[in-house]
């Protein structure tokens, strides 16, 4: 055995270690239902909920913007009706069909109504105006196009009976857009799959360390050859196995039960969800090594967890938000794993098109890493 072969079986021998408290991790974990409960099935029982919630219901009203290229003083009338009219909401944000198509993609648009510049104007020797009224709307927002298309026509019925008993002079028009749309569910699964991640990566170690440290167990592992690095990786390697296991459950039953449509590339979501993981446990690593019990443990953890499920977009959109506060929430460190998962679901992105999310990520992973190495303790 020659010099430079010790290093190379020295570093073997560190990484069996790695190993080895990863398989004992993980045993570990499926040994404690109460952590199965909080890993696996407290996230399904947020997901039946929150899809019930998105599946069940008719709509009551339509959110819609209005774009009038009509100069007539009849299409100011009719607009004036649109509004002063309970069933539908108008979005006056959008000024043109760009950002109308925006909006729809996001599902914050139910659809388009449109007026061209004849729309109220007299001609061809007639002696009404007339015109058509086109519903623009998305694939996903096919139901809801339609019924609108079916309201407008009928209220155009009535306003056709007043000019002519045969040729109805107004009419409406459908333009489904080649696009896809989310859909409710759709964009409240990926926030659903953060909370899962945060339960993986923040509250796992939150509450089985200071639990080691009150059975002495982190106080012997001292006594042994042990590194920090190696426990730490080791651990994430196990609650990166656990997290892709519920996680996939989340996927199966989203797909079989609530037909969500998942356009991106498993195999980079997974990657995507390992890196999250790696991040956010860095959250639960800091603060479960650094308390020594649990009193000290769950107020800190739920002082750091609690702010970024309301600000990230876990579970309503951050759209919704106020601008400033979007910005605010741009860069915590949920975030851009919410955001992420998104784009990479819903709109089949690759890893490479979400670099800024993937940029913040690595840098929280920097930050968040570096405190826990300076602030764990065995004891």
């Amino acid at each position: 055995m020659t010099e430079k072969d010790v290093p190379r079986i020295s570093l073997r021998k560190k990484l069996q270690t790695v190993l080895t408290f990863t398989r004992l991790n993980t045993k570990r974990f499926f040994r404690d239902k109460l952590a199965i409960f909080f890993s696996v099935l407290f996230p399904l029982i947020f997901l039946f909920v929150f899809g019930s919630i998105s599946r069940g219901g008719g709509k009551l009203s339509f959110k819609v913007a209005i774009l009038n290229d009509s100069s007539s003083s009849y299409s100011t009338t009719f607009v004036e009706q649109l509004k002063n009219s309970k069933i539908y909401k108008i979005d006056k944000t959008v000024n043109n069909l760009t950002q109308a198509k925006d909006k729809m993609g996001k599902s914050q648009l139910d659809g388009v109504i449109y007026l061209n510049k004849d729309f109220g104007v007299v001609q061809n020797g007639n002696k009404y105006p007339s015109g058509q009224v086109e519903v623009i709307y998305t694939q996903n927002q096919m139901t809801a196009g339609q019924t609108m298309a079916s309201v407008l026509n009928a209220s155009l019925s009535g306003i056709n009976a007043k000019f002519v008993n045969i040729k109805t002079p107004f009419t409406v028009s459908q333009n489904q857009l080649n696009e896809k749309s989310l859909t409710t569910f759709d964009y409240t699964f990926a926030g659903l799959l953060g909370f899962s991640i945060i339960g993986i990566g923040i509250f796992g170690p939150v509450n089985v360390f200071p639990e080691l440290k009150k059975q002495g167990i982190l106080r012997r592992l001292h006594t042994t050859p042990i590194k920090v690095w190696q426990y730490f990786l080791s651990t994430m390697f196990s609650q990166s196995i656990i997290g892709v296991l519920s996680i996939a459950i989340q996927f199966a039953i989203a797909i079989s039960v609530f037909n969500l449509r998942v356009v991106g590339n498993y195999f980079e979501i997974i990657i995507f969800t390992i890196i999250s993981i790696f991040m956010v446990l860095g959250i639960g690593l800091a603060v479960g090594g650094w308390a020594k019990n649990d009193r000290q443990a769950a107020p800190l953890s739920n002082i750091i967890v609690f702010p970024m499920l309301f600000l990230s977009g876990t579970f309503f959109p951050r759209f919704q938000m106020p601008q400033y506060l979007q910005s605010i929430t741009n860069y915590l460190p949920l975030t851009p794993v919410i955001d992420g998962m998104r784009l990479l679901i819903t709109e089949g992105k690759h890893l490479t098109q979400i670099l800024p999310q993937l940029v913040l990520i690595a840098l929280w992973m920097v930050i968040i890493y570096a405190i826990a190495f300076r602030v764990f303790r065995w004891e």
